[in-house]
């Protein structure tokens, strides 16, 4: 136990997830600051955070719209003030002539020459030479109610302890020797008081190799867990599922399209997986438009065939209902009709929905999450598929699989993604999953021609709106909020809406929000779909799903404040005919440097994995995943972008590592305590 830990201040310490002594070393700094060397006042710049030394002069109040205390501090070189706005008599009384201080702060132009405000200061007895520390200062993450100092002064305790009882060095000699990372309780120490000629840039990096050394394990410790979830699921019983032979022959022979090579190779890889006695654990990877759903379409026609129940689970009613039609009509031909259900559906539709999905009759089941609420029992579940799989809660994911746990066993799981993963990305987060790429699009698309405008330029893009509708396509006018805003300065849809219909008096113009009710979205989008509407408003509900092969226009209203992955998906609304399509992404300039670079992207690739990577690079992976939905914890240590070249290392190390299963779970459990890893499904 620490000394002047009691209960209040455990409480504050574990919001930073710092429950043991142990933890408080794995807490490492943010940043750095040089307390190393005294600069002379005479030498102070603007925008120096630095220490120095002096002798009171002057200390007063003064009133200047609020009440000031002033200091003026000098050391023969030159002279500063140090400001404050909150002090209490006792304070004030301690600044008295001649007393000697040592300040650390940032150094700003003031009224009356260099200032300081609020800094850091210590008072200096008679014969106490100013206090100059030998390591540099971290500045670790803060938490309210606890400072700076209060966290140094535990950290201090925990690196005394950590010398009598260091924490085990897990990681094998070869291991640490082929990469030259340090002993573990060295680059702990090293990152928590580094020496005064430390490399701080590089350290700032991340790339520091005593921060490697701790990035290492830490990336090992997640891998290594993703591969424990994987052998266990190999040991958990399913239903082989085989024999739809014909008739996933007979369906693919009535197709008005052909298969591309990438899709028939994923076929085959899911087929493979569904005969297998273990449940299939299977994650496709496609760009936009190259063709997911109809693979999905033939894995749950090999499990109908079988005798067993398919469920397929889309994250917005839109979405849900365009799979359901889409299979409607597919599978009619084969005297298949899909059964819907959703939370907004009537109570009858929706009791006649839970009979057939009881009783087996329901062969295929499609949906949003009511798929997985109380109330819901599936017959025979063996197949469960989770379109735009990042967008669900992995509760969510786990209640829809837990609803097919049988006395057969587990039901086979595909998740798909039109959100390309980089390779990198994918073999840290996703390592539990047996991955498939349909990394090819039909025949005859041709990619999406994309221009970035200022909307200054509004008028022409209307224009080209116009032609192209009375060409005989169709546009997208995607705006980012449905109404008006107080607080952001976007393009609302509905505002957008009224200026078009007055624009563009020739052209049939219709509109599709979040806020409507679904019968209504439906009834906007069928009538998009069927021609009936030739340009279409709406926010980024369309993102995913729609499939109007007649649209080659997408108009992108506030595309500086979208991400690259939401933009990619935009325009994958477009260019799925055999025309010519266009994306023009439309901003409010003057554009910030990251904004640049997004559009640039875009305007440069339209291709989903190129885009990925950037948006890693870019954002982080905790958007592209969606890290608030999957679960997916914050790295303490390690980054994902940063640190992905240390990857393939990783996986070596970890086949090494398997071979000893007591020191494996010693690197998991350090890294992520005793709870279950936060899951795939």
């Amino acid at each position: 136990m620490l000394r002047g830990v009691g209960p209040a201040l455990a409480r504050k310490l574990e919001r930073l997830g710092l429950f043991r002594v142990d933890d408080l070393l794995f807490l490492l700094p943010l940043r750095y600051e040089d307390r190393t060397q005294l600069v002379k006042l005479g030498a102070l710049e603007p925008g120096c955070r630095c220490l120095v030394t002096g002798e009171v002069l002057l200390a007063e109040v003064v009133y200047r719209g609020r009440r000031n205390l002033l200091v003026r501090i000098g050391d023969g070189s030159g002279q500063l003030t140090l400001r404050f706005f909150h002090f209490s008599r006792q304070q004030q009384a301690q600044f008295q002539i001649g007393v000697r201080l040592t300040c650390f702060g940032e150094a700003r132009k003031g009224s009356v020459g260099i200032e300081m405000i609020h800094p850091e200061y210590r008072l200096l007895r008679e014969d106490q030479d100013s206090a100059i520390d030998a390591t540099l200062t971290p500045i670790y993450p803060a938490t309210e109610g606890i400072q700076q100092g209060r966290l140094r002064s535990l950290t201090d305790q925990a690196l005394l302890m950590m010398r009598d009882s260091p924490p085990a060095e897990l990681l094998p000699p070869d291991v640490r020797e082929t990469l030259d990372l340090p002993p573990l309780a060295e680059a702990i120490l090293y990152l928590h008081r580094p020496p005064a000629d430390a490399d701080v840039t590089r350290m700032l990096e991340g790339k520091h190799p005593c921060q490697l050394r701790l990035a290492f394990e830490e990336l090992l410790a997640h891998y290594l867990s993703l591969l424990e979830l994987r052998s266990q699921a190999r040991l958990q019983p399913a239903q082989s599922i085989r024999g739809g032979e014909k008739q996933i022959a007979r369906f693919i022979a009535q197709l008005p399209f052909e298969l591309t090579k990438a899709q028939q190779r994923v076929i085959a890889e899911l087929l493979d997986d569904m005969a297998q006695p273990h449940p299939m654990m299977r994650l496709i990877q496609g760009d936009v438009g190259s063709g997911k759903t109809v693979v999905a379409a033939i894995a749950c026609l090999n499990a109908i065939a079988s005798g067993v129940q398919a469920a397929i689970m889309a994250p917005t009613e839109l979405l849900a209902e365009q799979h359901w039609r889409s299979f409607a009509e597919w599978f009619a031909p084969m005297g298949i009709e899909p059964a819907w259900l959703s939370g907004s559906q009537r109570t009858i539709a929706r009791r006649d929905a839970l009979t057939s999905i009881a009783d087996g009759s329901a062969k295929l089941v499609i949906g949003t999450h009511a798929l997985f609420q109380e109330g819901v029992t599936f017959h025979n579940l063996a197949l469960v598929v989770i379109d735009e799989q990042h967008r669900f809660g992995v509760h969510q994911r786990m209640a829809l699989r837990e609803k097919g746990v049988s006395d057969h066993g587990y039901p086979h799981q595909i998740v798909m993604t039109a959100t390309p993963i980089p390779r990198t990305l994918a073999m840290a987060a996703y390592a539990d999953l047996d991955t498939s790429i349909i990394d090819e699009l039909p025949p005859g698309r041709r990619p999406v021609a994309t221009i970035a405008l200022p909307e200054t330029r509004r008028d022409e893009v209307i224009d080209r709106v116009r032609s192209a509708c009375l060409a005989g396509k169709q546009a997208y006018w995607v705006c980012p909020l449905i109404g008006e805003s107080q607080v952001l300065d976007f393009e609302a849809a509905e505002t957008s809406y009224d200026m078009l219909t007055r624009a563009l008096p020739e052209i049939r113009v219709g509109l599709v929000h979040g806020r409507m009710r679904a019968v209504e979205k439906e009834r906007g989008m069928q009538a998009f779909k069927e021609g009936q509407i030739q340009l279409l408003v709406a926010t980024t509900v369309v993102e995913v799903g729609v499939d109007v092969p007649n649209a080659s226009l997408m108009i992108i209203e506030n595309a500086e404040r979208m991400g690259l992955a939401q933009l990619h998906q935009l325009r994958g609304r477009v260019g799925r005919g055999k025309t010519q399509s266009h994306c023009v992404l439309m901003y409010k300039p003057p554009l910030g440097q990251l904004a640049k670079t997004r559009l640039a992207v875009l305007r440069d690739t339209t291709d989903g994995f190129v885009v990925a990577q950037r948006d890693l690079e870019l954002r982080g992976p905790g958007e592209l995943l969606g890290t608030r939905q999957t679960g997916l914890p914050d790295y303490r240590i390690a980054d994902l972008v940063r640190d992905a070249d240390l990857m393939p290392q990783v996986q070596v190390a970890a086949e090494v590592i398997r071979r000893s299963p007591d020191r494996a779970t010693a690197i998991v459990r350090r890294w992520l305590g005793d709870t279950d890893r936060y899951g795939k499904v």
